[in-house]
Order: structure tokens, then sequence, then C-alpha cells
């Protein structure tokens, strides 16, 4: 069967100030009505029940994300002792899967993607997991067709197409592929080069496989990794099953997916998404999602602008933002702060957090 996990734990510091330590970027409404986290959990629609559904996030966020989601198990919302990286999180999963269907398959995705449409994602989830029924030592993942030469995305680099039952009975139009490798975020060039070639895709982050072909994986390329997560599988349904994740999840040095994993594995097919997707990555990224005005800024919320062009303006609450011969910022406005920033300057964002942390101003952070 296909289990749903979706991780949870990002802290999302570009996006402050609305995004902070109890609500992270997962959890704001930054692309429509519902949150990220929301919308994440509705794409699947039918595809996978409540009950197969499961979120890893961190332990701090656990209440928040119940609130967010009152029809979801409590028990399929799993905190995470520590921040810990993409591969002990994925394991950890994995052996919860394991235990509950021995067979089972999951499709692992982040919570703050933008995908559009829902019938397409699912067409391509249904498409990944029967390859993987067709061959359980696979590994699959979507790669996403760039659009423009990004330099804050990973790339894979396709190989030979393949055919399958699984692509031709598909009622999405499904090309899967391949992988020769998996690649960092390039340069400006090197990106340039990799959209020029038309043989690269964007890394999406979202992978399907069965539960035990990733714990063997573990096993083999971070053995380290996996005997921690074996003594935690080992204790779930025990009296000791928290203790124990506490002890062994805390002792992992943690590391990525795609460095444990992926950049190794020999049997990994992408497929080229159906759907559209985005990954929301900082402030600017919203001009993908919301149609600029008639002078290229980006609003949510309320603006009033005189010979104001090119900016990014959010608003939280009835509050309006009025700007006077101001080009290429980023207002965002809260209850209790406010950024101003040139939009060239996003990536010192962080910066913001760091020296809030180094204040000892906790009810910011």
């Amino acid at each position: 069967m296909l289990h749903a996990i979706i991780m949870a734990g990002g802290s999302g510091t570009r996006f402050w100030p609305a995004s902070r330590r109890l609500r992270p970027k997962q959890l704001l409404a930054l692309s429509g009505a519902d949150t990220m986290l929301q919308g994440t959990m509705t794409r699947l629609g039918d595809l996978v029940p409540s009950e197969r559904q499961m979120i890893l996030t961190n332990r701090d966020l656990v209440s928040a994300v119940a609130e967010q989601l009152p029809d979801l198990p409590a028990e399929n919302i799993v905190g995470e002792p520590c921040k810990r990286d993409t591969a002990p999180c994925i394991g950890l999963a994995a052996a919860l899967v394991q235990h509950r269907d021995p067979d089972g398959i999951m499709a692992v995705m982040p919570s703050d993607h933008v995908i559009r449409s829902e019938e397409q994602f699912q067409a391509g989830l249904a498409a990944a997991e029967q390859l993987i029924v067709e061959d359980p030592t696979r590994i699959v993942t979507f790669g996403i067709r760039p659009s423009y030469a990004a330099e804050s995305f990973g790339y894979i680099q396709r190989g030979n197409s393949i055919g399958a039952p699984a692509l031709e009975q598909s009622k999405a139009s499904i090309a899967a592929f391949e992988v020769q490798s998996f690649r960092e975020k390039p340069d400006r060039v090197t990106a340039q080069q990799y959209l020029d070639s038309g043989t690269y895709y964007w890394n999406s982050g979202i992978f399907i496989w069965r539960a035990t072909t990733i714990l063997d994986a573990l096993k083999t390329n971070v053995p380290e990794i996996f005997e921690h997560i074996q003594c935690i599988a080992e204790s779930i349904g025990s009296d000791q099953y928290e203790s124990v994740l506490e002890r062994e999840f805390t002792a992992i040095k943690g590391t990525s997916i795609d460095y444990a994993v992926m950049e190794g594995y020999s049997n990994v097919v992408t497929i080229e998404a159906p759907f559209t997707w985005d990954d929301l990555g900082s402030w600017q990224s919203l001009s993908r999602l919301h149609e600029p005005d008639e002078d290229q800024n980006t609003v949510v919320g309320k603006h009033l602008s005189i010979d104001s062009s090119g900016c990014i303006i959010v608003s939280e609450s009835d509050h309006t933002i009025a700007t006077i011969d101001v080009q290429d910022l980023i207002v965002v406005q809260t209850k209790d702060a406010t950024l101003v920033a040139p939009k060239h300057a996003e990536e010192r964002v962080r910066e913001i957090v760091q020296r809030l942390g180094e204040e000892k101003l906790q009810h910011l952070l």
C-alpha cells in the first residue's frame, strides 16, 4: 500500500518576520487560503487515506500541526527530538511504515511546495507506485522541467527513456527516464548550461520507494545512521519507544538523503513531473504565485503606491502599507515586527534571525 510521508520540520527563516520558531513557513498561508502543510495534505486526495498519511516534524510543532490537521490521527504526527536532516527523518519514517505495513511503499515529500494540479499530481504518484511494484528495488523521483537557469535548486541529469506498463496505463501523459546523475546547486553559468542542454531537471525532493528498500540503502551507505534507526525500530510498540527514540535519534550525526543514498544508488528513475511545481524559498518567490500589479509590485494585503515599482509587499492584518518613490524593496508587516530590505539583500534575512537570538529577543523568533 502507498503511504504519504510529509517532512514538516523546517524553520523557514528566510520568511521572517512572518515565519517564527513555532510558526515556520509550512504553517503559513503563502499561496492561498490554506497553509502550505494543509495544501500538501489536500492534494493527496483519495489516493492516500488519512490513516496512511504521516507527518514528521519538530517535537515543538506537534500541537500546531495537529491543530491545522484535525482529521489526521494523533499517532501519525511524529515529533523528532531534534533536527538531524532528511536521512534520519526518512529512516525513522521508513521504520514506522515497515512496522505497520512490511511491504509498504512510501511517497516522501516536503510540506512547503506549491504544486498544481491535484489530479496530475495524483496520477504521477500512482504511476510512481506502479513502477515500484514492477521493480521493488527502484527508487523513483520527480524531475521538474526547468523554466529558467535556477541556481537555488539541485538538478537531475536524465539518461535513457524507460517504458513500463505503469506508464502506459497512466491517465496522464507521463515519461520516465533513468537517472544518470544528481547535481548540487550550480553557479549561474552551469545552471544556464543545464537549461540549454534540455537533459536536466530540477530536483523536486519528492521520492517514492519501498520502506525496505530505503532502509537497506541506509544500511549499506550510512551504517552509522542505520544502527540508530534499527534500535528505534526494535522498540516500536513497546513502553520504551519514546525513551529509545530520544536517545538514539539524538545520537545520530545528520545528513541529507541526497548525500546518504541518492547520489550513489544505481536504480533510480525520474518521472518528468506532469504537474507544475514551485519551491518557495524566499519572499521574492511570491512574485511567481501572485499576479504583480501594473508597476510589477507583488502585493499580499493592502498597499497604497505612489511611484513605487518592483516591490514585494506583505501585510498580515488589516493594515495598509504605503510606499512613495521606492523600487525593488521587500516590505513585510506583522503584528510585532516589520521587515524592510532591498530585494538583492534578501539572503541576509537569516542574519536578522541570528541577531535576534544573540540579543535574546526570543519573542521575535
